[in-house]
Formats: C-alpha cells, structure tokens, sequence
C-alpha cells in the first residue's frame, strides 16, 4: 500500500503563527516551527521515511472505522475510532496566540479518550529536524517526559497517565488502554532559539489544565466569528474557509502565506513542487479583501500595516518598489534550493524550499496592493498616502512592460492582459482615493496613464478571431485570470466583450465545471509536465457567471465544486484527472475564491430567482445548464 496518504487527507490546526497538518489516521505529517516558513519537524508528507511523524491512534489495525471532523466553529480537529470493542477519539488542538510577539514555544495539544467501550492506543512520535537533515539527541527527563534536542529546536513531549513514554532508539513510543470516561494526553512543545531551557514544555500538565486549554482554544474561535457577518447558504463551507485564511495567517505581523506546505506537486511525478509558505502580495491582498467582506476588519488593518511597512522600506534588490513575495516577517530573500535527499510527495521530486519566483517582475501586484490600501482608512494620512502617492507616480512611468504573470512561468516575459489590467487598477483606485479625501496628487498623468492601459488592453489584449481578452498581446490563448476582469470594474459583467471571452472560456478551460488556468501546450511556460484545474479560477468562474447573469449555471457549478472539498471542507490548489486534490494545502486563494463566490452568488439569488439571460434547460448530457 502507497506510504502516503492523500494529499488532501488531512485536517489543519494551529495557533497563528505556525501549523501543523494532521491525517485521517491520526498522523501529524507536516509541523514547520516556530513560524509557517521554518524548517519542519515532521515531513513524513514529502518523504515517509526521513520526513519524520508522530502518530497517535487507536491500535486496532484495520477494524476500525475512522472518521475526521472539526468542532463546529472551531480549529479543534477530532478523529474517531469506532470498532467493536469501542469507540474513541483523538482531539487535536493548538491554542492560538494573536499577540503581535513572535514566540519562540508553540505546543500541540493531542487528547485521547474513549467514549464507549475500551480502546488500545499508540504513540509513535519520530521528529526529523530541519527537513529531515539534521540529526537529534534525546533525554528522557525524571518526570517520564523526553526532550528531542535538534540543532536550534528541542521538542519535549509530555505525557498524562496512563500513558507513559518509552524512548525507542531514537524515537518515542507508548502503549495505554482507555476505557468508557478516561482521558490522556500528550503535549508536544517546540521551542526554538534563545529561549531553549532544556524543559520546555514546563511541568507535567494534568488533565484539568488540558481541559482549561482546550476550553480557551474553543473560545478564542467562537468569539472571533462573531465578527463574521455572512448569513447566507453555505454558511459552513464560509465559514470554514474564514477559519483557515486566519489560520494561514501570520499574527504578529499580519501577513498572510499562501498555503500551509511546500513541495506537494501539481502533477505526481511532476516538477511543480513550489514552496507556498510565503507572503504573496496578491494573494494576501485579495484573502484580506476576503475577510474584509465576511466583517473581519482587524486583519485588514494588520495587513496593510504590512504592506505599507515593505513599501516604506524602499525599492527592493530588482529596483521595483514590492517584490512579489516575502518571508511572514518582511524579509525578502528567498533562496531557493532543493532538498535532494527527500524523495517527495509519492516520488515526485524536486522538493523546493525557498522560491526563485520572488525575484520576477508581475506588475499585477501594483494592482493588487492598491486594492488593499485603498480601503483603508489610514491612507488617508499625511504619510499614508504619500507612500501611496509615488507608488503611483512610479508605476507612471514603468506599467508598459513585459513582466512574468500572475501564473509565475518560467517561459520569458510577455504583455500580459490581467497584469495591464490591474495596473488600470491602480490608478483607477488612486484616482477615486485621491478626489475623494481631496488629497494631492498628479491627477492628470494618473487619469492619462489609467486611460492608456484601459485604451491598450481594449485594442492589444482583445483577439477579434477568439472575440475574448486573450493571456497576452502576442497570444490567442486564453487565461482564466481575466475572470477577475468584471470583479476589479474593469468593465461591467454583462459587457458583450465579456460575454463572449466568457463563452470562449466555457468552451476550451472548462471541463465539468472546473478550470485550467491556460493550455500550456499553446502558451509553453518554461515547466515539463502539466497540471491540473486551478481551484481558485473555479471559483471566479462561478462568481463570472453569477454576475453574468447565469445564476442558475453558477449555482450548479459552486455545488459542484463544492464535492471536491475534503472531508473537513478543505481545498488544495488543483483537482487532478480523476477528482483528486493536488499541489499545496490547504491553500489560500481557493479558500478566498470560495468566499467571494459563495457571496456573489448569494447576492445574486436573493435579487431574483430567474433573469431572463438564465432561462437554461439542464442539459443531463452535458451535465450543465445547457442553451
């Protein structure tokens, strides 16, 4: 049987500044600590054997049926056992601190209890430091706690009675029976850095102080949804993809990363196996705008904090004001390397740590960071918007160029359509910010500069052979990143132009609903292999299609997608040929993507049942809505 489990076979917890991925069985296979984009701890995810895990489960082979779910409302996962002889759980949590400090100890809380019966279970806890490079020494401690000491970490594990800790080699294992009523936990605390004590993890916690954690865990994300003012139909899934952008969320800087892990390949067996731990301006910008929309203002404010300090800091080693990415805490170098000595994800190598791509030029960030500070009030500062100000009065002069793409090919630069278009964005939104808190500004070379690109995209972006907006100037293929284009108000959602790129779209990236980003077979991006239907083009294509007055289309295919989720409601990057999830995960622009869509579609069918543009039949043989 294949080592690994399905990528998306994993529920995620953390505490906001790192996170771990645990399995439907019980396994923690993915833990970077003390932040997102620190080395891991256990990898068992990207290779089984020197990855490192640490499982806890019910021992009883393969007569148990298990079954995973979230506390309602919460990051608190549970995985049950339920056999003949009983039924139990392991609940797995962190307790999330939203403190502006970095920490250097994060603790996950694993909790075993039977609620029925009795139950046997194991602890198998084999910690691999720095990607699995480093070796480790181990103390067990006279308390019956160990200490893993790796080079710049420790990990002491606790453990409650009746289980007791057995070094094994270089690993930690126990063995305990819990009967109907009976609780034990193992606490695993890393602690990194100049805080190392030689005792992390403190004293022994009994089960009352667990269960006062928990309770506080529970709390914290009870209280933070009563912000989310989302009352619509799929109340659940909203809510869901809320939790996990907050999750993949940096607290004490506010930047959110663009996905938990590094490494899982776009294709098995292929080289799109990026590292996703990163702060994306465009894809935090649009996970703030997002949460914006739900009712949760103050992680808006921390991001825009965020990105106004990486402007403040000047222009960056290319020369452009923003790079495209940075480490959580601003830093922006990215070093790249492979990793060569895992085998990855089901053996598809290379394993990337670092990304390469940071050093591109995608003009389309431009865009994006303005769509973020242009809502803040803040920008309204003298210092504010003088930031603000010559972002745009540079971008004035530098917007007519070939740059990489929002799909960060390494194919060469071309004029690409979405980057034009969300450089219109930006001086779109500095026009409006600037006339309407009567602010300074160039408006003049704005106004022309905005009605350049909008003159240049309408003549070189549009193909009158595909009549569609085609990926760039020297194309007729078509990219889904343009379904953005009604979204951002570039041009109004029942546009002919649009209908008919819309219609175009439908008929080459679409397939039962889902959507290629682009044939890289006509647009050759520099990578072997292909790939799979990008979850977050999906996802603008049901909101294109709402707001393009296909609602009953739309609907049909957000519920389809929605079949795609795993079993805890979470998305990768990409469904592969046969349903399957792929890429990293859970990922942040998908979730986003689930959120504006969700609500767009609600807007949409709250206004009316039927517009006469949506009068469809349902085609069963094409499984859409037919003409």
């Amino acid at each position: 049987m294949d080592a690994y489990p399905p990528i998306a076979d994993h529920g995620l917890v953390g505490d906001l500044q790192t996170a771990a991925l645990i399995a439907a069985d019980g396994t923690v296979d993915w833990w970077c600590t003390p932040r997102f984009d620190s080395p891991s701890l256990f990898a068992s995810l990207l290779d089984s054997d020197r990855g490192g895990h640490c499982r806890l489960a019910a021992d009883i082979g393969d007569e148990a049926t298990v079954r995973q779910l979230y506390m309602p409302d919460t990051a608190v996962l549970v995985t049950r056992y339920m056999a003949q002889d009983g039924v139990g759980e392991v609940v797995d949590f962190m307790e999330p601190d939203p403190s502006t400090t970095p920490s250097a100890s994060h603790r996950l809380v694993r909790v075993a209890r039977v609620v029925r019966g009795s139950l046997p279970f194991e602890l198998i806890c084999r910690p691999r430091f720095d990607y699995g490079r480093a070796g480790h020494s181990l103390d067990h401690l006279d308390d019956g706690s160990v200490v893993f000491h790796g080079p710049g970490t420790d990990l002491h594990v606790q453990a409650t009675a009746p289980a007791a800790l057995h070094p094994d080699g270089s690993d930690v294992t126990a063995r305990f029976t819990l009967h109907a009523g009976e609780v034990a936990a193992i606490v695993l605390t890393s602690e990194s850095g100049g805080a190392r004590s030689g005792r992390p993890g403190g004293p022994i916690p009994d089960v009352e102080a667990i269960a006062r954690s928990f309770d506080d865990c529970r709390t914290f994300w009870l209280n933070w949804l009563r912000s989310c003012r989302y009352r619509g139909r799929w109340h659940e899934m909203v809510v869901r993809s809320a939790i996990t952008l907050k999750l993949l969320t940096y607290a004490p800087t506010g930047a959110p990363i663009a996905a938990a892990t590094m490494g899982l390949p776009e294709q098995i067996g292929g080289e799109r196996n990026w590292d996703y731990r990163y702060t994306w301006v465009r894809d935090a910008s649009l996970s703030v705008r997002a949460l914006i929309d739900l009712g949760f203002t103050d992680e808006a404010a921390a991001f825009r904090r965020w990105l106004r300090a990486r402007l403040d800091a000047g222009a960056t080693a290319s020369g452009e004001p923003l790079q495209i990415m940075y480490r959580v805490d601003g830093e922006p170098r990215l070093t790249e390397e492979v990793l060569d000595h895992l085998e990855g994800y089901r053996r598809s190598a290379p394993v990337r740590a670092g990304n390469e791509a940071a050093g591109q030029i995608q003009l389309d960030i431009y865009g994006e960071a303005a769509y973020a500070l242009a809502q803040a009030e803040e920008i309204g500062d003298i210092r504010g918007w003088k930031v603000f100000a010559d972002l745009l009065d540079w971008l004035v002069e530098h917007w007519d160029r070939p740059d990489e793409g929002i799909w960060e090919t390494r194919g060469g630069r071309q004029d690409f359509t979405y980057s034009r278009v969300m450089t219109w964005v930006a001086f779109d939104r500095g026009v409006k910010v600037a006339t309407a808190h009567s602010r300074p500004a160039d408006l003049g070379r704005w106004v022309a500069a905005r009605d350049a690109v909008f003159r240049q995209v309408v003549d070189r972006g549009w193909s009158p052979k595909r009549r569609a907006f085609v990926q760039h100037y020297d194309t007729d293929v078509l990219d889904a990143s343009l379904l953005l284009m009604p979204r951002v108000g570039f041009l109004a959602p029942n546009d002919p132009d649009w209908l008919t790129t819309l219609d175009a779209m439908d008929a080459e990236l679409v397939s039962d609903s889902l959507v290629y980003r682009y044939d890289p077979a006509a647009s050759p991006d520099g990578l072997r292999g292909s790939e799979g239907t990008f979850n977050l083009c999906s996802f603008l294509y049901v909101q294109a299609l709402a707001k393009s007055g296909r609602v009953h289309q739309a609907r049909y295919a957000f519920d389809k997608m929605l079949t795609y989720a795993n079993h805890v409601g979470l998305f990768a990057e990409e469904i592969g040929p046969s349903g399957e999830q792929l890429g990293n995960f859970p990922q942040a622009f998908t979730h986003l993507a689930l959120i504006d869509a969700a609500i767009a579609l609600d807007e949409e069918l709250d206004r009316q049942t039927t517009r006469p543009a949506d009068r469809r039949r349902h085609d069963v043989t094409r499984g859409t809505e037919g003409p």
